[in-house]
């Protein structure tokens, strides 16, 4: 480590050391929020020396989009997250201007970090694929790049994703064609250092005429035999019917088979989350062979800079670790089932009927299970806090998420289709709640600022059965 980052570092210790006496109502309890400053993107969520490690976009320093660290947290658990020093601070010519987002691999006993290069002068921007390298999980060393802007792209290519695919390594990166239009671009190797170009992935190769954007962000394959599954974050995205409303967009395609270096076509894109607030997800296979997805639970929008946690030093946060599931047909969400052991004795049973409120729903850290009744109302709402109301109605088959603007303090909605609402899984944390619905086959995932904990209320509907659990850290 260099002087400089080793004073860079420095610094970031010192600006924490001011947060201490952090009191802020909307801290998350079992999330990893902005220890100060802003965050935005995971990273490199992989198990090493028997510890998760998930490193993360920061600005230590203010809460907007600066030079970007990689923030580091380590846990054995998933939930409950032990700040690091950070991994990456940019020091290098390569780097000077952010070290941006990237992936994580363990191989042979070491960790491998891949990452963006952020360049800015008065000639434009360059962009870097750059690679470091622990074999403590403490120390990075820095290699500098290993993959250079290829001919027909922009400077914004970004976001290396390597992951392990029959004999070889693959690495993703997001792009912007020449032409102005989003591309997938994946590399190969046999060692980590050393890439060749391999395939581009583009508007060509995914069916559908849903014109997806001019930039493709954060790309990452999963691997599930038969098929693959393609997740990338589109910007420029414009809105068709009830999808893609947020600024930018967060989903996957399908492949017709798991040959990714073939040139044969995705299905459609997909939304992964319904909510206003998820982009950037990444994906990781545990030891235990479950597929763990997490995104930045957050939105670089118009709301950006009215988060009430600005004024205590800080902005955004990271959704709660998922378990992946692939049906055939659809992603499935669920809340990494390591949550189940925060549950405390205070759980509250019973059938919740119209006008009546949750006994013990004031507080900040629930766990729902909740079971609509088949009959009656054409309308079924939930109302939590005044804040966020999550409704169904029979007739349009709509469900639809709404809550306050943070700017304008009119209401704003989010909503999908939806054949049919039996289940609804609901976390909340303090400032954020994450519903899965009928099993997880369709997620909204938001933030929510309430003045007051009223309580959940069942506003439309003749009764639901209810499960309830207060999480504790």
């Amino acid at each position: 480590m260099t002087d400089r980052e080793q004073s860079m570092r420095q610094a970031v210790q010192e600006e924490l050391a001011k947060r201490d006496d952090d009191k802020d109502p909307h801290r998350l309890t079992f999330h990893l929020d902005a220890p100060s400053g802003l965050i935005n993107d995971p990273n490199g969520l992989v198990f090493f020396k028997g510890n998760y490690h998930l490193f993360f976009q920061w600005n230590p320093f203010e809460t907007s989009h600066g030079a970007k660290f990689w923030g580091h947290a380590i846990s054995t658990n998933l939930l409950k997250w032990k700040l690091q020093p950070p991994a990456l601070a940019p020091v290098e010519w390569y780097e000077k201007n952010g070290c941006y987002s990237g992936s994580a691999v363990v191989w042979n006993e070491r960790l491998y970090l891949f990452y963006t290069g952020n360049v800015k002068s008065s000639n434009g921007r360059e962009t870097y694929q750059c690679l470091a390298i622990s074999d403590d999980g403490v120390s990075f060393h820095k290699q500098g790049p290993v993959v250079y802007l290829p001919k027909g792209y922009t400077a914004h290519f970004r976001d290396p994703k390597v992951v392990r695919q029959d004999d070889a390594w693959i690495m993703l990166i997001g792009a912007q064609t020449e032409s102005g239009s989003g591309a997938v671009v994946s590399y190969k190797s046999d060692n980590l250092y050393d890439w060749s170009l391999n395939r581009v992935i583009d508007e060509t190769t995914i069916d559908g005429v849903v014109e997806m954007g001019y930039m493709w962000e954060c790309p990452d394959l999963i691997d599930y035999g038969e098929q693959n599954i393609l997740m990338m974050s589109p910007q420029g995205m414009e809105p068709i019917g009830l999808s893609f409303h947020n600024l930018f967009q967060s989903g996957y395609v399908v492949s017709s088979n798991n040959q990714v270096d073939l040139e044969q076509p995705f299905g459609p894109f997909r939304e992964l989350d319904h909510g206003f607030d998820f982009y950037a997800p990444q994906s990781y296979k545990l030891p235990d062979g479950r597929r763990i997805l997490i995104a930045w639970m957050g939105m670089s929008d118009e709301t950006e800079a009215y988060h009430p946690t600005i004024h205590n030093g800080w902005v955004h946060a990271l959704t709660i670790p998922r378990e992946l599931r692939w049906n055939g047909h659809n992603l499935l969400q669920s809340p990494v089932r390591e949550l189940s052991e925060m549950r405390s004795s205070r759980k509250w049973e019973g059938n919740l009927l119209n006008g009546m409120t949750i006994p013990y729903s004031q507080s900040g850290t629930l766990e729902l299970m909740i079971e609509p009744a088949d009959e009656g109302n054409d309308c079924f709402t939930l109302n939590f806090h005044d804040e966020v109301f999550l409704s169904y109605n029979k007739q349009t088959k709509r469900f639809t998420l709404k809550r306050r603007h943070l700017k304008t303090g009119m209401d704003e909605v989010r909503q999908c289709q939806l054949d049919e609402l039996t289940k609804l899984h609901v976390i909340i944390d303090q400032s954020s709640i994450e519903v899965f619905i009928n099993d997880g086959s369709t997620t909204f995932t938001t933030r929510f600022f309430p003045d007051e904990r009223t309580g959940i209320l069942l506003q439309d509907g003749v009764s639901c059965h209810v499960n309830m659990w207060v999480l504790h850290s």
